[in-house]
């Protein structure tokens, strides 16, 4: 018999549906909403969300804003800081977030901004780089990954740091 850590080890599937039932969980407790914002995953976060029945009580509503025109269009982020940045970048990421939040009903977003490849990497941005964005209750917080194999497992691993970093400060 194999445990649920060495399956979803190797599946990250499990894993994902057992954060989205624990954040299901902790979006009820307090009464708020999700939003997403989402770039390189093209809307597989807010699919995990919506896979879980019943997500319409704490699952707001998710953005995919793929090109650089819909994240400045849909979510608010200036089109300088793209410019400046680029859409992989600190100030995107926080700024999707936020803008995530200001433009549904939601109280918590979560974002994510990355180079899932195996095309689109630079020296300074290599494919696996994704930059987070989480914001709870007003605070933004921002994160940097680089995560390792192709881009199926880019996009899997980006979604699971996604999830578990929103439980853990849903936690505290």
């Amino acid at each position: 018999m194999t445990s649920f850590a060495q399956e979803s080890a190797a599946d990250p599937t499990a894993e994902i549906a057992a954060l989205t039932v624990r954040l299901a969980g902790l979006l009820l407790q307090r009464h708020w909403m999700l939003a997403t914002a989402e770039s390189c995953t093209g809307g597989l976060i807010a699919g995990a969300c919506t896979d879980l029945s019943g997500s319409s009580a704490w699952f707001e509503r998710g953005f995919v804003t793929y090109s650089n025109e819909a994240k400045t269009e849909l979510l608010g982020v200036s089109a300088a800081w793209i410019d400046t940045h680029g859409a992989v970048s600190e100030p995107v990421a926080r700024a999707m977030a936020e803008g995530a939040v200001a433009r549904s009903h939601a109280q918590v977003s979560l974002a994510v901004t990355g180079v899932a490849g195996p095309t689109g990497g630079t020296p300074d941005k290599p494919v696996g780089t994704v930059w987070f964005g989480w914001s709870v209750g007003g605070e933004v917080r921002t994160e940097r990954r680089r995560f390792e194999g192709d881009r199926a497992a880019v996009r899997a691993a980006t979604v699971l740091h996604a999830l578990q970093t929103l439980v853990l400060r849903l936690q505290h």
